[in-house]
C-alpha cells in the first residue's frame, strides 16, 4: 500500500488589482498515515521581487528528518539557480532543530545576496485542520482596519484534471497524476492564473489539491506581489 506525501511546489497566478498576484503552492495532511511537510515562510526581498520558504519535517518511512529552503523569483515564477537548500540527516537520532539550523546556515548567503529579510504577512487562511472545507475557492481581500473589513473582492477557484507527469505514475501507481488548473476573478471579470500541462518531477504524483490561503508582503501595496498557497496531496514516501 503507497501512502501519501507532503511537499512543497510553486506556480503563478496573476490578479489584476493594481498589478499582478502571484501563486504559490504548498502540501497537507495525507488522508493516511504519511510525511506532512510543515511550512516556515521566511520572507520576501526588500523589493518584493523574491520568495522564500522552507518545508520540514520527518521522513515517512525513513523517520530522517529533513529541511528544503527555496527561494523563488516571483518575475519568473522559478527557483533562484542554487536552490532549493536540501538538507537531511543520516538517521533517527539527529533532531529537526540541527537539520533547520544547518539548512538555514547554507542558504544564509543567498538570502543575505538578494536582501530577503522582509516579513510576510498572511490575508487568508483555510489552515489544514478544518474539516469541512473544500478548499476549492477563496474569498478574500487586502485587510484594512476593522473587524472583517477588506479592500478589494477576489475569489480563487480551484480544478484538477489528469495531467502528464515527468514521473512514472501509472507505472508506480496506477494512476495518472492530476495537475490543477487556478483561476481568479475580481467580481467584474474572471482569467486563469495558472494551467499545468506537463507536471515537473519534483511534483511527484498528485493526488488532489486544496486552496489553503493567500501571503503577501508587510508593505503599502502588496497584492501585485502576493502568492496563493495552495496544499498538494501526492503519492509514494
Amino acid at each position: 500500500m503507497t501512502q501519501n506525501v507532503v511537499t512543497r511546489a510553486l506556480a503563478r497566478l496573476g490578479i489584476a488589482w493594481a498589478s499582478a498576484v502571484a501563486c504559490l503552492m504548498v502540501l497537507a495532511m495525507p488522508a493516511l498515515a504519511g510525511d506532512r511537510a510543515l511550512l516556515e515562510m521566511i520572507g520576501y526581498s526588500r523589493d518584493s521581487h523574491y520568495l522564500a520558504f522552507e518545508e520540514y519535517g520527518i521522513q515517512d518511512g525513513s523517520g530522517f528528518a529533513y529541511s528544503s529552503i527555496y527561494v523563488v523569483d516571483l518575475s519568473e515564477d522559478n527557483w533562484v539557480v542554487g536552490t532549493p537548500i536540501r538538507q537531511q540527516a543520516d538517521d533517527e537520532t539527529t533532531p529537526l532543530t540541527a537539520v533547520r539550523a544547518e539548512a538555514r546556515t547554507k542558504a544564509d548567503p543567498a538570502l543575505k545576496t538578494l536582501g530577503i529579510d522582509a516579513p510576510a504577512q498572511m490575508l487568508a487562511l483555510i489552515g489544514d485542520g478544518v474539516p469541512d472545507a473544500k478548499g476549492d475557492s477563496l474569498h478574500f481581500g487586502l485587510p484594512r482596519f476593522g473587524p472583517g473589513e477588506v479592500e478589494g473582492d477576489y475569489t480563487l477557484t480551484l480544478t484538477s484534471k489528469e495531467t502528464a507527469a515527468m514521473t512514472p505514475c501509472v507505472a508506480w501507481f496506477g494512476a495518472k497524476a492530476l495537475g490543477y488548473r487556478l483561476r481568479v476573478s475580481d467580481g467584474n471579470s474572471e482569467r486563469e492564473a495558472h494551467m499545468d500541462d506537463v507536471l515537473p518531477r519534483s511534483r511527484g504524483c498528485p493526488v488532489a489539491y486544496r486552496l489553503y490561503g493567500v501571503l503577501a508582503p508587510w508593505v503599502d501595496d502588496p497584492l501585485p506581489h502576493a502568492v496563493a498557497l495552495i496544499s498538494v496531496y501526492a503519492q509514494g514516501f
